[in-house]
């Protein structure tokens, strides 16, 4: 295979995840109300904090920066590689200014209209709230100066280190008085690419929006319960297979409709994904390892993701049907005739 379509595979699947994630917080702002998808939003990227943060400092060298500083590199830096468009400015050792200019990588498409205020915000709560906390710096705070979903021109804010202590509720202030400066993008800290090269950045935003379904479906058993879960979650995974199926099948080259193509498919799929397939036919293929699920945290995450890829089976020929079996770290998927 060639780089450039391993490539192109890798990131056909990076917008899977990345649909699939932001799918489920539509889902369910839609079918559960904005109190729960808020509830569900600030669980996920309180997680994704105490699961990152701190290594991610350090693995991107800079844990010694003053704290403000510190922060607002790590969302650019972080978000840079997982394919969000982001800006930094550094405007004092105790202040700096992170921004996330339009498109909204969370919020992609025209999902930013049914986005709630509450409901982005608790991204905020769950994550920038947090930092001053896990730094043991009672003074660091995040002041939101504006919101996409509310109208403004970005997401943008600034870390800042206060001359007193700060209240649990002051972590987060909003102040939509205030504007962040011009940035000259000539300015921005750049990614090396001889150490980033196209696949590694690729591989880069994959796994960024891997890891947020990672951690949503567990979040959405333990909000929700199994039985409420499943019924959530299998439906919008399927939605989002069956719309997604054409770009990647596209991507990867799959032009015909039989049971053999939607293997190869799967294949490509599986591969792109980082499992590791061991055995490939007409009408199976196996792997035996599950990056997305390792381990299987519960049957429900299992059906999530069978139902991710019944979607896909459903635009790539509805008289088509998938068997999923699950034996210890083995799974094996059969396409079978409905007809």
């Amino acid at each position: 295979m060639k780089l450039r379509d391993s490539v192109n595979h890798i990131e056909a699947v990076a917008r899977v995840y990345h649909s699939w994630i932001t799918g489920l917080v539509l889902s369910l702002v839609s079918r559960k109300g904005s109190s729960e998808a808020r509830d569900f939003v600030f669980t996920l990227f309180r997680n994704q904090h105490e699961e990152k943060f701190l290594i991610g400092l350090n693995k991107l060298e800079i844990d010694n920066e003053p704290d403000a500083v510190a922060c607002a590199k790590y969302h650019y830096f972080s978000n840079q590689l997982g394919g969000v468009s982001v800006e930094f400015l550094e405007e004092s050792p105790q202040k700096a200014w992170i921004r996330y200019p339009p498109p909204r990588w969370i919020w992609s498409g025209t999902a930013i209209c049914a986005i709630p205020s509450e409901v982005n915000r608790a991204m905020l709560y769950g994550w920038h709230a947090q930092n001053g906390v896990t730094l043991k710096n009672s003074k660091l705070g995040f002041v939101c100066t504006g919101t996409t979903v509310d109208g403004f021109p970005g997401l943008e804010g600034f870390y800042r280190e206060f001359e007193q202590p700060l209240e649990k509720n002051q972590r987060l202030q909003f102040r939509f008085d205030l504007t962040c400066p011009q940035i000259d993008p000539k300015s921005l800290p750049a990614l090396d690419s001889a150490t980033w090269p196209d696949q590694r950045k690729a591989k880069a935003y994959r796994n960024y929006s891997m890891e947020f379904v990672r951690n949503a479906l567990p979040i959405l058993v333990d909000q929700f319960g199994p039985e409420e879960a499943q019924t959530l979650g299998t439906l919008n995974a399927k939605q989002i297979g069956m719309q997604h199926y054409h770009d990647l099948s596209n991507n990867m080259g799959i032009t015909g409709r039989s049971p053999e193509d939607f293997i190869k498919l799967l294949h490509l799929f599986f591969k792109s994904s980082g499992d590791f397939v061991v055995g490939s036919e007409r009408r199976y293929i196996e792997r035996t390892n599950r990056k997305l699920f390792p381990g299987l945290p519960h049957k429900v995450v299992s059906e999530c993701e069978t139902s991710l890829l019944e979607g896909f089976l459903s635009s790539h020929n509805r008289f088509l049907s998938l068997k999923a079996d699950t034996d210890g770290d083995n799974d094996r998927f059969t396409v079978v005739n409905t007809t």
